[in-house]
């Protein structure tokens, strides 16, 4: 493995445990169109842009609302519930990107989320310092799996694919490293529902694990 010079993270489910209230919240909007989805209907969603989302369940059940609508009814909804909560890190997540910082390593975030959540977030978290660059789901055209996201990040920060390490903890963000040439790790989280994380390099239950694996291999 080359030496990794930029770390990307996932937001949701990575940075924070965040896909509960995001599932709460789309049974909600669904609801309100008379689709009723459960946890595990909406766990293949994890990891997807909104548009992806809206547009595949607009299709499935056949609402006539237009996207655009739908998306914004949704995004309004789900920021007023963020702006409410009290928004903590995951454990262990600044300690791991302090002494990714230390060790001379960027950090990005790529997530599939619209960049006004993102903010919201981030800053909630007081995590936004901490990152030299932010991709949002609004920033790209293709949705995860695809690569784009990835490969944007790796673009601005001006490090080539192959020396980016992600942390991801779906199945579509998954798919989308590995499609980058990116090594991925696959934060294993009980709260984003059923993923499939076998594509990953490796599968970890904690950042504290990530330190730990990237200063046994000499990455920091």
């Amino acid at each position: 493995m080359l030496a990794i010079k930029a770390v990307i993270f996932d937001m949701d489910g990575v940075l924070i445990d965040s896909e509960p209230l995001y599932m709460e919240q789309e049974r909600h909007s669904c609801a309100r169109h008379g689709v009723l989805l459960d946890k595990t209907k909406l766990s293949r969603f994890v990891g997807t842009t909104q548009r992806y989302m809206w547009s595949a369940i607009k299709n499935e059940y056949g609402l006539t609302e237009p996207l655009n609508c739908l998306m914004a009814q949704h995004q309004r909804q789900v920021i007023h519930a963020m702006s409410s909560e009290s928004l903590s890190p995951m454990p262990g997540t600044q300690t791991l990107i302090t002494t990714l910082k230390q060790a001379g390593i960027s950090c990005a975030v790529a997530s599939s989320s619209p960049s006004e959540l993102v903010e919201v977030i981030l800053h909630g978290t007081k995590l936004r310092r901490f990152f030299n660059d932010v991709i949002c789901g609004d920033d790209v055209t293709q949705s995860k799996p695809d690569p784009e996201i990835f490969l944007l990040a790796a673009k601005r920060l001006g490090i080539a694919p192959g020396s980016c390490l992600v942390i991801e903890d779906s199945t579509h963000g998954i798919s989308a490293a590995k499609a980058a040439n990116m090594f991925c790790i696959g934060l294993l989280n009980p709260n984003s529902g059923q993923q499939d994380l076998s594509a990953a390099d490796l599968c970890v239950h904690n950042h504290d694990e990530i330190r730990q694996w990237l200063m046994k291999n000499k990455q920091l």
